[in-house]
């Protein structure tokens, strides 16, 4: 079902100062958002999902170098139809985001350029869990078991709770501005499990512990993350797990691809 309320789109598309992502020097593009699935970027992809899902949203695309994206056709399509803004991308993912909320009005949801199995029916469902009035931002979720039956490659690693393993979908949706507050854990990026000390730096030593034990199932691990940030953020877990699922490498995007031929028969 379709979402009423207005909303603004957010997609980040930019990478880090000096950075060469590995995938798109071998597909010969300065940008991962480029890499090709199926001769088409990754983000125009993740685009036109948008857009289909909810066709009045205004969406603002994220790049430290807006003129990479100049020759992309549904970024070129929906600038000229004045769907879309380029903004300036900063050298962190926390200080992108508050760049772009700067022009980007609240309710914003954000996503990556990488998210190409991003569905419309996901797109719905945010939109609707986060008109609850008790809701600062929202995180979508995926369960382990429903990852591993969208592609049997899954991911390398889950965040485990009393409750089952998970892992985020690249999907989030800020309510108002005070969920600003709820990106701050993600400065440093958002993979937690695969540098030490993430998890104890961000979410403090007690947390931590109970993280470490799996003495809490998602929803108290959340409730927990919202007393550290000061704002009230919710998971949102859908049954599809291909949303977990993006193109970080070669790997994943063959994945992609895979799942991409199977659903489309």
């Amino acid at each position: 079902m379709k979402n009423d309320h207005p909303f603004n789109v957010l997609v980040l598309a930019g990478q880090r100062p000096g950075a060469i992502d590995p995938l798109a020097k071998e597909h010969g593009v300065s940008h991962k958002c480029l890499v090709p699935v199926f001769d088409q970027p990754l983000i125009g992809w993740v685009l036109r999902t948008i857009v289909s899902a909810s066709p009045d949203s205004k969406i603002f695309v994220s790049i430290e170098n807006p003129a990479v994206l100049e020759s992309e056709p549904t970024v070129r399509r929906l600038r000229e139809g004045r769907k879309l803004e380029i903004v300036r991308a900063k050298p962190n993912l926390v200080d992108s985001i508050y760049a772009a909320a700067e022009v980007a009005e609240t309710p914003l949801m954000i996503t990556t350029a990488d998210n190409v199995l991003l569905t419309e029916e996901a797109i719905h469902s945010l939109a609707g869990a986060a008109q609850r009035d008790e809701v600062d931002a929202l995180l979508v979720m995926a369960r382990k078991e429903d990852i591993q039956a969208a592609h049997k490659g899954g991911k390398n690693r889950y965040y485990e709770f009393r409750d089952g393993g998970f892992s985020n979908c690249n999907l989030f949706w800020l309510n108002n501005r005070r969920a600003l507050g709820a990106a701050e854990p993600f400065r440093e990026g958002g993979q937690f499990l695969k540098v030490a000390g993430r998890i104890l730096k961000t979410f403090g030593l007690i947390n931590a512990i109970l993280f470490k034990l799996k003495l809490l199932n998602l929803t108290q691990a959340f409730g927990r993350l919202s007393g550290r940030v000061g704002v009230t953020v919710f998971p949102l877990v859908l049954a599809d797990g291909r949303l977990a699922i993006d193109v970080d490498d070669a790997k994943s995007k063959q994945m992609v691809e895979e799942i991409l031929q199977r659903t489309s028969r």
